[in-house]
């Protein structure tokens, strides 16, 4: 079951539900989702990820819902909270892979954004992105945030070295739409 807990027009943001586990478990097992994540070497079932998303709950991480039919299409959180220092971390994908390219991403980071500044008091968000995932920094720059560094050649996936991009968004970038 779904709550609507930060809302959009094209979707909204839901505490996870424990229930969804085998479909986060077909979305981290579809090498096309997870290569632009940090869990593509992950080897996960069902019951792995059945223990994990309890306490990845806890957290500030959110089911991201499309609207109209209610249908659960990836996930959005914040990580690595500092209240003293107000700064975390992002973390976005969307799983459903009908939902790519349509905004349904920009519209929950926007949504994930705002309720980072207004209700947790944050100052900064970052944000990590491989940089062959041209669609999330293009999607990731529509809501406001700029490049701050690299990791240089920190990615060897399919023979290739990548680099991974530092991102970071301050309120006052932030662009609401």
């Amino acid at each position: 079951m779904y709550y609507q807990k930060m809302i959009g027009t094209k979707c909204y943001l839901s505490p996870i539900d424990v229930a969804d586990a085998p479909k986060y478990t077909a979305w981290f097992n579809d090498l096309e989702v997870s290569r632009n994540l940090t869990s593509c070497s992950w080897a996960l079932n069902e019951s792995t990820e059945a223990e994990k998303l309890p306490e990845i709950a806890k957290e500030h991480n959110y089911a991201i819902v499309e609207t109209e039919g209610n249908t659960l299409i990836g996930n959005v959180g914040l990580h690595d909270v500092e209240h003293l220092h107000r700064h975390c971390e992002l973390g976005i994908f969307i799983g459903n892979k009908d939902y790519w390219g349509k905004g349904y991403g920009e519209e929950a980071i926007r949504l994930m954004a705002g309720y980072a500044f207004d209700y947790l008091n944050m100052r900064n968000i970052m944000l990590r992105v491989f940089d062959f995932n041209t669609r999330a920094i293009a999607c990731y720059r529509k809501v406001g945030f700029q490049e701050i560094g690299r990791r240089r050649k920190a990615l060897e996936l399919e023979g290739e070295i990548h680099d991974v991009v530092l991102m970071d968004l301050l309120a006052e970038d932030l662009k609401r739409g």
